[in-house]
């Protein structure tokens, strides 16, 4: 499984392809700019309908740990996917 810190994220340059994997109303409470959402559940449910195999994706949820399980799902799957550690958590803390 792949992870980066926000820190290492922040510095990312291009184009970033970023998910917030919370809930609806989480993610309309507040998120990473940039971020699109896609529930966990939803997500899960058929990958294929929301991510393309030939892009990166990083996945963040509230703390780091939902977004580290579904990374592992989804990389098994073959999908280009990596955790944030921390998630939203880590970003609110930096703001970087």
């Amino acid at each position: 499984m792949s992870s980066i810190s926000i820190g290492d994220f922040s510095n990312l340059k291009g184009d970033i392809h970023l998910v917030d994997i919370r809930s609806v109303e989480k993610y309309n409470s507040s998120h990473i700019p940039g971020a699109i959402n896609i529930p966990a559940q939803k997500l899960l449910l058929n990958p294929n309908n929301f991510l393309d195999k030939n892009v990166k994706y990083y996945l963040y949820c509230q703390h780091g740990m939902s977004s580290r399980n579904v990374v592992n799902i989804l990389c098994k799957l073959g999908f280009d996917v990596v955790n944030i550690s921390g998630g939203y958590e880590s970003w609110i803390i930096n703001k970087v």
